[in-house]
């Protein structure tokens, strides 16, 4: 294998910055766009390793920083696919395994992180009022001994409407696998389960972080 695309391979985005303002702004386009689009998308067409919140993170974080040409289209599977510009800094090949994107609390990188791991070693913290929000962070919520999160979309790609938007999967529940939401922030607001309104008065929810890399 050529060193350039060793290093490619494994080369720990997380520890650093996406260093130009244009790539930045590329990285949350495509990854709010990505998550949202897994809403839109069938259960069937989605990717299978989507199984939980974490799981929908890691998805739209790792695709956000692929080449997206026309290979990459054909194979994401998506109902549509919008023509945002590519990080240019970071360029992943779609490889079997996958890039080691996500910082652990032994200080490797690896393929997996649950939400725990997310927000502590690949997120800092913003605050705790949803108004701190920009498209592209993370509400982190604490439920009983677990965590749980979502993506802070802003406004559709795909609806077009002056809604704010947060998406997530709320992951399985005995038999039920669970499923993709996406909510309008000003319902999400008023839930009418208290422990799920990013307040800071809500003594479970976390705050918004932001990706390390941004």
């Amino acid at each position: 294998m050529p060193l350039a695309l060793l290093l490619l391979l494994t080369a720990p985005i997380t520890a650093i910055r996406l260093d130009a303002a244009r790539d930045q702004q590329a990285f949350r386009h495509w990854f709010t766009f990505l998550a949202e689009a897994q809403f839109f998308n069938s259960p069937a067409n989605r990717p299978a390793e989507i199984i939980d919140c974490s799981a929908l993170i890691r998805y739209a974080y790792r695709e956000a920083l692929r080449n997206h040409d026309p290979q990459w289209a054909a194979s994401a599977g998506l109902p549509l696919v919008l023509p945002f510009e590519s990080v240019a800094q970071y360029n992943y090949p779609r490889t079997p395994t996958g890039p080691n994107l996500y910082a652990n609390s032994d200080g490797r990188f690896s393929q997996f992180a649950d939400a725990r791991t997310l927000r502590e070693f690949n997120t800092r913290f913003v605050g705790r009022n949803l108004q701190s929000a920009q498209p592209g962070d993370l509400l982190f919520y604490r439920n009983t001994a677990s965590q749980h999160s979502m993506i802070y979309i802003g406004r559709s790609y795909v609806s077009h409407d002056n809604a704010l938007y947060v998406v997530y999967h709320t992951g399985p529940e005995g038999n039920d696998p669970g499923e993709i939401r996406r909510r309008d922030t000003r319902e999400l607001l008023t839930h009418p389960d208290p422990q799920w309104r990013p307040i800071p008065s809500n003594p479970n929810f976390l705050g918004v972080y932001r990706w390390n890399i941004l």
